[in-house]
Protein backbone atom coordinates (compact mmCIF):
# COMPACT_ATOMS: atom_id res chain seq x y z
CA UNK A 1 0.00 0.00 0.00
CA UNK A 2 2.93 2.29 0.62
CA UNK A 3 4.32 2.73 -2.54
CA UNK A 4 1.63 3.05 -4.84
CA UNK A 5 0.67 5.69 -1.86
CA UNK A 6 4.09 7.34 -2.46
CA UNK A 7 3.01 8.93 -5.72
CA UNK A 8 0.05 10.51 -4.82
CA UNK A 9 1.11 12.08 -1.40
CA UNK A 10 4.65 13.15 -2.64
CA UNK A 11 3.21 16.01 -4.42
CA UNK A 12 1.07 17.22 -1.13
CA UNK A 13 4.59 17.39 0.95
CA UNK A 14 6.37 19.19 -2.19
CA UNK A 15 3.60 22.26 -1.65
CA UNK A 16 3.73 21.87 2.04
CA UNK A 17 7.59 22.72 2.08
CA UNK A 18 6.81 25.53 -0.59
CA UNK A 19 4.34 26.83 1.55
CA UNK A 20 6.41 26.48 4.87
CA UNK A 21 9.28 28.30 2.80
CA UNK A 22 7.03 31.11 1.46
CA UNK A 23 5.61 31.66 5.07
CA UNK A 24 8.98 32.48 6.16
CA UNK A 25 10.36 34.36 3.03
CA UNK A 26 10.63 37.85 4.56
CA UNK A 27 11.47 41.41 3.11
CA UNK A 28 15.23 42.65 2.98
CA UNK A 29 16.83 46.08 2.26
CA UNK A 30 20.09 46.11 0.96
CA UNK A 31 22.55 48.95 0.86
CA UNK A 32 25.73 47.73 -0.57
CA UNK A 33 29.37 49.28 -1.17
CA UNK A 34 30.74 49.66 -4.49
CA UNK A 35 33.72 47.78 -6.16
CA UNK A 36 35.60 44.61 -4.71
CA UNK A 37 33.30 44.91 -1.58
CA UNK A 38 30.23 44.00 -3.82
CA UNK A 39 31.36 41.04 -4.86
CA UNK A 40 31.27 38.39 -1.98
CA UNK A 41 28.29 40.30 -0.52
CA UNK A 42 26.08 39.83 -3.73
CA UNK A 43 26.55 36.14 -3.52
CA UNK A 44 24.67 36.26 0.13
CA UNK A 45 21.98 38.65 -1.73
CA UNK A 46 21.39 36.04 -4.68
CA UNK A 47 21.14 33.42 -2.32
CA UNK A 48 18.26 35.18 -0.12
CA UNK A 49 16.74 36.04 -3.17
CA UNK A 50 16.89 32.07 -4.10
CA UNK A 51 15.51 30.96 -0.85
CA UNK A 52 12.02 33.23 -1.67
CA UNK A 53 12.93 36.58 0.31
CA UNK A 54 12.01 39.80 -1.88
CA UNK A 55 15.28 41.98 -1.91
CA UNK A 56 15.63 45.73 -2.56
CA UNK A 57 18.62 47.45 -2.86
CA UNK A 58 19.65 50.94 -2.88
CA UNK A 59 22.07 51.98 -5.10
CA UNK A 60 23.57 55.43 -6.28
CA UNK A 61 22.82 56.33 -9.90
CA UNK A 62 26.63 56.50 -10.22
CA UNK A 63 28.65 53.12 -9.95
CA UNK A 64 31.33 50.66 -11.22
CA UNK A 65 29.72 47.56 -10.57
CA UNK A 66 26.49 48.08 -8.54
CA UNK A 67 24.00 47.87 -11.35
CA UNK A 68 25.12 44.76 -13.53
CA UNK A 69 22.56 41.85 -14.05
CA UNK A 70 20.53 41.76 -11.12
CA UNK A 71 17.54 39.42 -9.87
CA UNK A 72 16.20 41.82 -7.34
CA UNK A 73 14.35 45.06 -7.19
CA UNK A 74 17.07 48.33 -7.30
CA UNK A 75 16.67 51.51 -6.25
CA UNK A 76 18.53 54.20 -7.44
CA UNK A 77 18.89 57.93 -6.26
CA UNK A 78 20.97 60.56 -8.09
CA UNK A 79 24.29 61.80 -7.02
CA UNK A 80 26.21 65.19 -6.79
CA UNK A 81 29.35 63.74 -8.86
CA UNK A 82 29.73 61.59 -11.91
CA UNK A 83 31.81 58.51 -13.15
CA UNK A 84 34.75 60.57 -13.97
CA UNK A 85 34.36 62.53 -10.79
CA UNK A 86 34.41 59.10 -8.63
CA UNK A 87 36.97 57.21 -10.92
CA UNK A 88 39.71 60.50 -10.74
CA UNK A 89 39.09 60.83 -6.76
CA UNK A 90 40.13 56.67 -6.85
CA UNK A 91 42.84 57.38 -8.82
CA UNK A 92 44.28 60.27 -6.58
CA UNK A 93 43.75 57.60 -3.60
CA UNK A 94 45.47 55.11 -4.78
CA UNK A 95 48.98 57.03 -5.77
CA UNK A 96 48.86 59.06 -2.75
CA UNK A 97 48.23 55.89 -0.78
CA UNK A 98 51.66 54.30 -3.21
CA UNK A 99 53.50 57.08 -2.81
CA UNK A 100 53.72 57.54 0.89
CA UNK A 101 53.42 54.18 2.42
CA UNK A 102 54.82 55.86 5.84
CA UNK A 103 52.03 58.51 6.22
CA UNK A 104 49.01 56.12 4.75
CA UNK A 105 46.60 57.07 7.68
CA UNK A 106 47.31 60.53 7.81
CA UNK A 107 47.19 60.94 4.16
CA UNK A 108 43.63 59.53 3.99
CA UNK A 109 42.16 62.03 7.29
CA UNK A 110 43.46 64.97 6.02
CA UNK A 111 45.58 64.41 2.10
CA UNK A 112 43.89 65.04 -1.53
CA UNK A 113 42.78 61.35 -1.18
CA UNK A 114 40.15 62.25 1.41
CA UNK A 115 38.14 63.32 -1.79
CA UNK A 116 36.95 59.88 -2.70
CA UNK A 117 35.84 59.16 1.07
CA UNK A 118 34.16 62.59 0.50
CA UNK A 119 32.53 61.63 -2.32
CA UNK A 120 31.21 58.12 -0.64
CA UNK A 121 30.11 59.87 2.45
CA UNK A 122 27.78 62.76 0.84
CA UNK A 123 25.99 60.43 -1.46
CA UNK A 124 23.32 59.50 1.53
CA UNK A 125 22.46 63.27 1.31
CA UNK A 126 21.01 62.76 -1.92
CA UNK A 127 19.16 59.06 -1.19
CA UNK A 128 17.28 61.53 1.61
CA UNK A 129 16.22 64.22 -1.03
CA UNK A 130 14.09 61.67 -3.06
CA UNK A 131 11.31 61.99 -1.14
CA UNK A 132 9.49 59.15 -3.19
CA UNK A 133 12.60 56.75 -2.58
CA UNK A 134 12.08 57.72 1.23
CA UNK A 135 8.65 57.08 1.00
CA UNK A 136 8.53 53.42 -0.49
CA UNK A 137 11.22 52.38 1.87
CA UNK A 138 8.97 53.62 4.95
CA UNK A 139 6.40 51.85 3.33
CA UNK A 140 7.69 48.90 2.60
CA UNK A 141 7.74 47.67 5.98
CA UNK A 142 11.36 45.83 5.89
CA UNK A 143 12.54 43.23 8.30
CA UNK A 144 16.09 44.58 8.00
CA UNK A 145 19.23 46.41 6.41
CA UNK A 146 22.11 44.14 5.51
CA UNK A 147 24.63 46.81 4.95
CA UNK A 148 28.52 47.28 4.25
CA UNK A 149 29.62 49.73 6.67
CA UNK A 150 32.62 51.54 4.48
CA UNK A 151 29.32 53.13 3.04
CA UNK A 152 27.79 54.52 6.19
CA UNK A 153 24.89 55.32 4.54
CA UNK A 154 23.48 51.99 6.06
CA UNK A 155 23.84 52.83 9.63
CA UNK A 156 22.01 56.19 8.67
CA UNK A 157 19.17 54.49 6.96
CA UNK A 158 18.53 51.59 10.16
CA UNK A 159 18.27 54.06 12.33
CA UNK A 160 15.95 56.46 10.40
CA UNK A 161 13.40 53.76 9.57
CA UNK A 162 14.52 51.82 13.41
CA UNK A 163 15.21 48.96 11.64
CA UNK A 164 17.63 46.08 12.72
CA UNK A 165 20.84 45.37 10.51
CA UNK A 166 23.26 43.06 9.72
CA UNK A 167 27.25 44.48 8.66
CA UNK A 168 29.37 42.80 6.02
CA UNK A 169 32.49 43.83 6.41
CA UNK A 170 36.15 42.96 6.52
CA UNK A 171 36.51 45.17 9.44
CA UNK A 172 35.90 49.09 10.27
CA UNK A 173 38.50 51.65 9.64
CA UNK A 174 38.94 53.37 13.36
CA UNK A 175 38.12 51.77 16.44
CA UNK A 176 34.61 51.48 15.85
CA UNK A 177 33.96 47.44 15.20
CA UNK A 178 35.18 47.23 18.95
CA UNK A 179 33.28 49.97 20.19
CA UNK A 180 29.88 49.50 18.25
CA UNK A 181 29.95 45.95 19.61
CA UNK A 182 31.80 46.46 22.93
CA UNK A 183 33.81 44.33 22.30
CA UNK A 184 37.60 43.88 24.40
CA UNK A 185 40.71 45.09 22.02
CA UNK A 186 44.07 44.53 24.81
CA UNK A 187 46.28 47.01 22.79
CA UNK A 188 49.14 44.98 24.38
CA UNK A 189 48.67 41.92 21.75
CA UNK A 190 45.56 42.91 19.32
CA UNK A 191 48.22 45.12 16.42
CA UNK A 192 45.45 48.19 15.42
CA UNK A 193 44.37 47.46 11.81
CA UNK A 194 46.29 49.45 8.88
CA UNK A 195 49.69 49.21 10.55
CA UNK A 196 50.79 46.10 9.21
CA UNK A 197 51.57 44.79 13.29
CA UNK A 198 51.95 40.82 14.40
CA UNK A 199 50.42 39.95 17.49
CA UNK A 200 53.99 39.22 19.18
CA UNK A 201 54.76 42.88 19.47
CA UNK A 202 57.97 44.25 21.01
CA UNK A 203 58.10 46.93 23.38
CA UNK A 204 58.55 49.48 20.57
CA UNK A 205 55.74 48.40 18.71
CA UNK A 206 53.18 48.04 21.51
CA UNK A 207 54.40 51.93 22.65
CA UNK A 208 53.55 52.84 18.57
CA UNK A 209 50.40 50.66 18.77
CA UNK A 210 49.17 52.77 21.47
CA UNK A 211 50.04 55.84 20.23
CA UNK A 212 47.98 54.69 16.68
CA UNK A 213 45.25 53.83 18.84
CA UNK A 214 44.96 57.20 20.79
CA UNK A 215 45.30 59.10 16.94
CA UNK A 216 42.32 56.90 16.04
CA UNK A 217 40.43 58.58 18.77
CA UNK A 218 41.37 62.01 18.17
CA UNK A 219 41.77 62.03 14.25
CA UNK A 220 38.57 59.30 13.32
CA UNK A 221 35.64 62.16 14.16
CA UNK A 222 37.12 64.27 11.90
CA UNK A 223 37.52 61.77 8.89
CA UNK A 224 33.88 60.65 9.39
CA UNK A 225 32.81 64.78 9.86
CA UNK A 226 30.87 64.78 6.62
CA UNK A 227 28.95 61.34 7.44
CA UNK A 228 28.20 62.85 10.68
CA UNK A 229 26.90 66.15 9.60
CA UNK A 230 24.77 64.34 6.95
CA UNK A 231 23.35 61.92 9.81
CA UNK A 232 22.66 64.93 11.70
CA UNK A 233 20.71 66.46 8.84
CA UNK A 234 18.48 63.52 8.29
CA UNK A 235 18.06 62.40 11.67
CA UNK A 236 17.49 66.05 13.33
CA UNK A 237 19.64 65.25 15.75
CA UNK A 238 23.08 64.66 17.32
CA UNK A 239 25.05 61.96 16.29
CA UNK A 240 27.97 60.13 16.99
CA UNK A 241 29.69 57.14 15.55
CA UNK A 242 28.69 54.86 18.49
CA UNK A 243 24.85 56.18 18.03
CA UNK A 244 25.17 54.26 14.62
CA UNK A 245 27.77 51.46 15.02
CA UNK A 246 26.00 50.39 18.81
CA UNK A 247 22.43 49.69 16.35
CA UNK A 248 24.36 46.64 14.91
CA UNK A 249 22.91 43.72 15.43
CA UNK A 250 24.96 40.94 13.82
CA UNK A 251 28.77 42.16 12.26
CA UNK A 252 29.50 39.27 9.46
CA UNK A 253 33.20 39.27 9.74
CA UNK A 254 34.63 38.26 6.17
CA UNK A 255 37.87 37.02 8.22
CA UNK A 256 38.16 33.81 10.44
CA UNK A 257 41.26 32.91 13.05
CA UNK A 258 43.54 31.01 10.01
CA UNK A 259 44.25 34.54 8.62
CA UNK A 260 43.54 36.99 11.87
CA UNK A 261 45.04 36.58 15.29
CA UNK A 262 43.13 34.96 18.39
CA UNK A 263 41.60 37.63 19.74
CA UNK A 264 38.51 38.33 22.15
CA UNK A 265 34.84 38.34 20.46
CA UNK A 266 31.65 39.07 21.34
CA UNK A 267 28.59 36.96 20.48
CA UNK A 268 27.05 38.91 17.79
CA UNK A 269 30.10 38.55 15.41
CA UNK A 270 30.17 36.03 13.32
CA UNK A 271 33.32 34.96 11.47
CA UNK A 272 32.88 33.86 7.59
CA UNK A 273 36.31 34.55 6.33
CA UNK A 274 37.13 32.40 2.59
CA UNK A 275 32.90 32.87 1.83
CA UNK A 276 34.38 33.93 -1.90
CA UNK A 277 36.07 30.55 -2.21
CA UNK A 278 34.07 28.11 -4.56
CA UNK A 279 35.37 25.10 -6.46
CA UNK A 280 37.53 26.14 -9.50
CA UNK A 281 35.21 26.17 -13.37
CA UNK A 282 36.64 24.56 -16.01
CA UNK A 283 39.64 27.41 -17.82
CA UNK A 284 38.41 29.00 -20.96
CA UNK A 285 40.49 27.94 -24.19
CA UNK A 286 42.61 30.87 -23.82
CA UNK A 287 43.99 30.42 -20.33
CA UNK A 288 43.74 26.67 -20.74
CA UNK A 289 45.80 26.84 -23.71
CA UNK A 290 48.37 28.90 -21.27
CA UNK A 291 48.18 26.56 -18.69
CA UNK A 292 49.21 23.84 -20.98
CA UNK A 293 51.78 25.47 -22.29
CA UNK A 294 53.96 25.97 -19.23
CA UNK A 295 55.18 22.66 -19.29
CA UNK A 296 56.71 21.15 -16.07
CA UNK A 297 57.39 24.66 -14.45
CA UNK A 298 53.72 25.41 -14.25
CA UNK A 299 52.05 29.27 -13.85
CA UNK A 300 52.43 32.01 -11.67
CA UNK A 301 48.99 34.27 -11.24
CA UNK A 302 49.67 37.77 -10.69
CA UNK A 303 46.63 40.19 -9.79
CA UNK A 304 47.19 43.61 -8.03
CA UNK A 305 43.02 42.97 -7.49
CA UNK A 306 39.61 44.38 -9.38
CA UNK A 307 40.33 48.10 -8.65
CA UNK A 308 44.26 48.46 -10.10
CA UNK A 309 45.14 46.92 -12.88
CA UNK A 310 48.00 49.20 -13.83
CA UNK A 311 51.10 51.05 -12.27
CA UNK A 312 53.67 53.44 -12.63
CA UNK A 313 55.76 52.47 -15.90
CA UNK A 314 59.40 52.61 -14.11
CA UNK A 315 57.73 50.59 -11.60
CA UNK A 316 55.98 47.80 -14.40
CA UNK A 317 59.22 47.24 -16.36
CA UNK A 318 60.93 46.59 -12.87
CA UNK A 319 58.45 43.87 -12.06
CA UNK A 320 58.47 42.58 -15.88
CA UNK A 321 62.53 42.05 -15.60
CA UNK A 322 61.84 40.13 -12.15
CA UNK A 323 58.90 37.83 -13.87
CA UNK A 324 61.31 37.16 -17.04
CA UNK A 325 64.08 35.45 -14.63
CA UNK A 326 61.59 32.31 -13.57
CA UNK A 327 60.81 29.32 -15.88
CA UNK A 328 57.15 29.54 -14.86
CA UNK A 329 54.53 31.05 -17.15
CA UNK A 330 52.94 34.17 -15.77
CA UNK A 331 49.44 35.48 -16.37
CA UNK A 332 49.47 39.04 -15.15
CA UNK A 333 46.24 41.00 -15.27
CA UNK A 334 47.33 44.63 -16.26
CA UNK A 335 45.36 47.33 -18.36
CA UNK A 336 48.29 49.41 -18.78
CA UNK A 337 51.03 50.67 -21.50
CA UNK A 338 52.70 46.99 -21.92
CA UNK A 339 56.62 47.31 -20.63
CA UNK A 340 58.94 47.67 -23.35
CA UNK A 341 61.08 45.11 -21.60
CA UNK A 342 58.55 42.47 -21.11
CA UNK A 343 59.53 38.91 -21.37
CA UNK A 344 58.43 35.56 -23.35
CA UNK A 345 56.90 34.03 -20.41
CA UNK A 346 55.00 36.39 -19.44
CA UNK A 347 51.49 37.00 -20.74
CA UNK A 348 49.40 40.44 -20.36
CA UNK A 349 45.79 39.80 -19.93
CA UNK A 350 42.86 42.57 -18.83
CA UNK A 351 40.76 39.97 -16.89
CA UNK A 352 41.17 36.82 -15.29
CA UNK A 353 39.33 33.80 -13.60
CA UNK A 354 41.69 34.55 -10.38
CA UNK A 355 40.07 31.55 -8.20
CA UNK A 356 40.12 28.91 -11.31
CA UNK A 357 43.55 29.69 -12.13
CA UNK A 358 44.39 29.02 -8.55
CA UNK A 359 42.75 26.58 -8.54
CA UNK A 360 44.62 24.43 -11.27
CA UNK A 361 47.09 21.81 -9.95
CA UNK A 362 49.90 23.78 -12.42
CA UNK A 363 49.47 26.77 -10.13
CA UNK A 364 53.12 27.29 -8.43
CA UNK A 365 52.46 30.79 -6.78
CA UNK A 366 50.35 34.17 -6.37
CA UNK A 367 51.72 37.42 -6.80
CA UNK A 368 48.56 39.66 -4.97
CA UNK A 369 48.23 42.85 -3.38
CA UNK A 370 46.60 41.12 -0.67
CA UNK A 371 43.34 42.07 -0.80
CA UNK A 372 41.35 39.75 1.92
CA UNK A 373 39.43 38.15 -1.30
CA UNK A 374 42.71 37.31 -3.03
CA UNK A 375 44.05 36.38 0.53
CA UNK A 376 41.40 33.46 1.08
CA UNK A 377 41.56 32.18 -2.54
CA UNK A 378 44.82 31.70 -1.71
CA UNK A 379 44.70 29.63 1.64
CA UNK A 380 41.38 27.79 0.15
CA UNK A 381 43.32 26.62 -3.04
CA UNK A 382 46.65 26.27 -1.60
CA UNK A 383 48.91 28.76 -3.65
CA UNK A 384 52.08 30.11 -1.25
CA UNK A 385 51.94 34.19 -2.44
CA UNK A 386 54.04 37.00 -2.84
CA UNK A 387 52.25 39.99 -1.19
CA UNK A 388 52.60 43.47 -2.87
CA UNK A 389 50.18 45.75 -0.55
CA UNK A 390 48.98 48.85 -1.49
CA UNK A 391 46.72 50.38 0.81
CA UNK A 392 43.86 49.54 3.25
CA UNK A 393 43.92 46.19 5.46
CA UNK A 394 46.43 44.71 2.78
CA UNK A 395 49.48 45.00 4.82
CA UNK A 396 47.67 43.60 7.56
CA UNK A 397 46.44 40.56 5.77
CA UNK A 398 50.19 40.64 3.84
CA UNK A 399 52.06 40.59 7.72
CA UNK A 400 49.29 37.78 8.81
CA UNK A 401 50.30 35.31 5.83
CA UNK A 402 54.02 36.53 6.48
CA UNK A 403 54.21 35.48 9.76
CA UNK A 404 52.75 32.09 9.00
CA UNK A 405 55.09 31.31 6.62
CA UNK A 406 53.07 31.19 3.28
CA UNK A 407 54.00 33.78 1.67
CA UNK A 408 56.93 36.83 1.31
CA UNK A 409 55.86 40.54 1.69
CA UNK A 410 57.32 43.39 -0.21
CA UNK A 411 57.55 46.82 -0.40
CA UNK A 412 56.25 47.52 -3.71
CA UNK A 413 57.60 51.00 -3.70
CA UNK A 414 61.13 50.38 -2.51
CA UNK A 415 61.31 46.58 -4.01
CA UNK A 416 64.22 45.91 -7.10
CA UNK A 417 63.78 43.57 -9.95
CA UNK A 418 65.71 41.44 -8.17
CA UNK A 419 63.62 41.42 -4.67
CA UNK A 420 60.58 39.88 -6.67
CA UNK A 421 62.66 37.63 -8.48
CA UNK A 422 64.45 36.21 -5.51
CA UNK A 423 61.23 36.01 -4.02
CA UNK A 424 59.39 34.00 -6.53
CA UNK A 425 62.21 31.59 -6.55
CA UNK A 426 61.74 31.01 -3.05
CA UNK A 427 57.86 30.60 -2.44
CA UNK A 428 58.20 28.17 -5.41
CA UNK A 429 61.09 26.32 -4.47
CA UNK A 430 61.03 25.90 -0.61
CA UNK A 431 58.58 23.45 0.12
CA UNK A 432 57.86 24.90 3.62
CA UNK A 433 55.74 27.60 1.70
CA UNK A 434 53.35 25.07 0.05
CA UNK A 435 53.47 23.17 3.29
CA UNK A 436 52.65 25.69 5.44
CA UNK A 437 50.27 26.90 2.71
CA UNK A 438 48.59 23.43 2.37
CA UNK A 439 48.36 23.25 6.35
CA UNK A 440 46.33 26.24 6.39
CA UNK A 441 43.78 25.21 3.62
CA UNK A 442 43.04 21.97 5.84
CA UNK A 443 42.72 24.30 9.19
CA UNK A 444 40.75 26.44 7.13
CA UNK A 445 37.59 24.03 5.27
CA UNK A 446 37.66 22.07 8.86
CA UNK A 447 33.97 23.85 9.35
CA UNK A 448 30.59 22.64 10.18
CA UNK A 449 29.20 25.00 8.01
CA UNK A 450 29.81 26.95 4.66
CA UNK A 451 30.15 30.39 5.32
CA UNK A 452 28.01 31.38 2.63
CA UNK A 453 25.51 29.67 4.36
CA UNK A 454 26.21 30.47 7.74
CA UNK A 455 25.86 34.41 6.72
CA UNK A 456 22.22 33.65 5.05
CA UNK A 457 21.31 32.16 8.30
CA UNK A 458 22.03 35.12 10.42
CA UNK A 459 20.72 37.23 8.05
CA UNK A 460 17.14 35.44 8.38
CA UNK A 461 18.13 34.83 11.53
CA UNK A 462 17.76 38.67 12.79
CA UNK A 463 14.80 38.95 9.60
CA UNK A 464 12.81 36.61 11.41
CA UNK A 465 13.76 37.85 15.46
CA UNK A 466 13.50 41.70 14.63
CA UNK A 467 17.48 41.46 15.48
CA UNK A 468 19.25 39.33 17.99
CA UNK A 469 18.46 41.88 21.33
CA UNK A 470 19.72 38.71 23.53
CA UNK A 471 23.07 39.17 22.16
CA UNK A 472 23.52 42.77 23.10
CA UNK A 473 25.74 43.68 25.81
CA UNK A 474 24.44 45.08 29.14
CA UNK A 475 28.16 47.28 28.60
CA UNK A 476 26.02 49.14 26.38
CA UNK A 477 23.84 50.82 29.06
CA UNK A 478 27.39 51.95 31.12
CA UNK A 479 29.10 55.20 31.51
CA UNK A 480 32.58 54.67 30.46
CA UNK A 481 33.53 54.75 34.57
CA UNK A 482 30.74 52.21 35.19
CA UNK A 483 32.10 49.52 32.30
CA UNK A 484 35.88 50.33 33.90
CA UNK A 485 34.15 50.23 36.90
CA UNK A 486 35.88 53.38 38.39
CA UNK A 487 32.76 53.94 40.66
CA UNK A 488 33.20 50.71 42.48
CA UNK A 489 36.92 51.35 42.73
CA UNK A 490 36.31 54.96 44.03
CA UNK A 491 34.12 54.02 46.65
CA UNK A 492 36.24 50.84 47.99
CA UNK A 493 38.98 53.22 48.14
CA UNK A 494 37.19 55.42 49.65
CA UNK A 495 35.93 53.05 52.14
CA UNK A 496 39.09 51.98 53.15
CA UNK A 497 41.01 55.66 53.21
CA UNK A 498 37.84 55.79 55.43
CA UNK A 499 38.78 53.37 57.72
CA UNK A 500 42.39 54.23 57.71
CA UNK A 501 41.50 57.68 58.39
CA UNK A 502 39.25 56.63 61.79
CA UNK A 503 42.10 54.28 62.64
CA UNK A 504 44.60 57.00 62.75
CA UNK A 505 42.15 59.34 64.50
CA UNK A 506 41.61 56.75 67.27
CA UNK A 507 45.15 55.75 67.70
CA UNK A 508 45.94 60.04 67.47
CA UNK A 509 43.34 59.99 70.38
CA UNK A 510 44.32 56.80 72.34
CA UNK A 511 48.19 58.72 72.59
CA UNK A 512 47.34 61.87 73.17
CA UNK A 513 44.98 60.45 76.02
CA UNK A 514 47.72 57.79 77.58
CA UNK A 515 50.77 59.85 77.19
CA UNK A 516 49.26 63.60 77.03
CA UNK A 517 48.17 62.83 81.57
CA UNK A 518 52.07 61.59 81.83
CA UNK A 519 52.94 64.25 80.28
CA UNK A 520 51.40 67.21 81.81
CA UNK A 521 51.91 65.00 85.55
CA UNK A 522 55.48 65.16 85.75
CA UNK A 523 55.60 68.79 84.22
CA UNK A 524 53.43 69.70 87.21
CA UNK A 525 55.45 67.81 89.44
CA UNK A 526 58.57 70.15 88.63
CA UNK A 527 56.75 72.99 89.14
CA UNK A 528 56.22 71.85 92.95
CA UNK A 529 59.91 71.19 93.26
CA UNK A 530 60.95 74.66 92.05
Amino acid sequence: MAPALLPAVLPLCVCVLLACGSAQAGKLLVVPMDGSHWFTMRSVVEKLVHRGHEVVAVMPEVSWQLGQSLNFTVKTYSTSYTLEDLEYAFKVFAETQMKNPDQRLLSTLFGSSNVFFELHFTHCRGLFNDKKLVEYLQESSFDAVFMDPFDMCGLIIAKYFSLPSVVFTRGVFCHYLEEGAQCPSPLSYIPRLYFGYSDAMTFKERVENLINHLGERLFCPYFLKTTLETASEILQAPVTPYDLFSQVSIWLLRTDFVLDYPRPVMPNMIFIGGINCHQGKPLAKEFEAYVNASGEHGIVVFSLGSMVSEIPEKKAMEIADALGRIPQTVLWRYTGTPPSNLAKNTKLVKWLPQNDLLGHPKTRAFITHAGSHGVYEGICNGVPMVMMPLFGDQMDNAKRMETRGAGVTLNVLEMTSDDLANALKAVINDKSYKENIMRLSRLHKDRPIEPLDLAVFWVEFVMRHKGAPHLRPAAHDLTWYQYHSLDVIGFLLAIVLGVAFIAFKCCAYGCRKCFGKKGSVKKGHKSKAH
